[in-house]
């Protein structure tokens, strides 16, 4: 019964930190959609139409998913080499 007590308590720390680390990621991931979004405002003049913006924001937004997928990625690779 301890060690049931013991397991159950070591998921729900499991648990815990996996939903504080998805809260913060979304977090910074809402931050940095503002920032990207401000930047591309600032570069564009007023008068470009909202889909070319939004267009460069998506692409924008689109290469850095990518590149850190690829390169979080490529870490766990390198990581599961190293322990074999």
């Amino acid at each position: 019964m301890k060690e049931k007590s013991k397991e159950l308590k070591k998921e729900f720390l499991k648990t815990m930190i996996q939903l504080a680390t998805a809260g913060f990621g979304l977090v910074a991931a809402l931050a940095w959609n503002a920032t990207i979004q401000s930047v591309i405002k600032e570069i564009l003049p007023t008068n470009q139409s909202d889909i070319i913006s939004q267009l460069i924001y998506a692409l924008v937004v689109t290469a850095i998913a990518v590149l850190v997928t690829y390169t979080l990625g490529r870490m766990l690779q390198e990581e599961s080499e190293t322990k074999k």
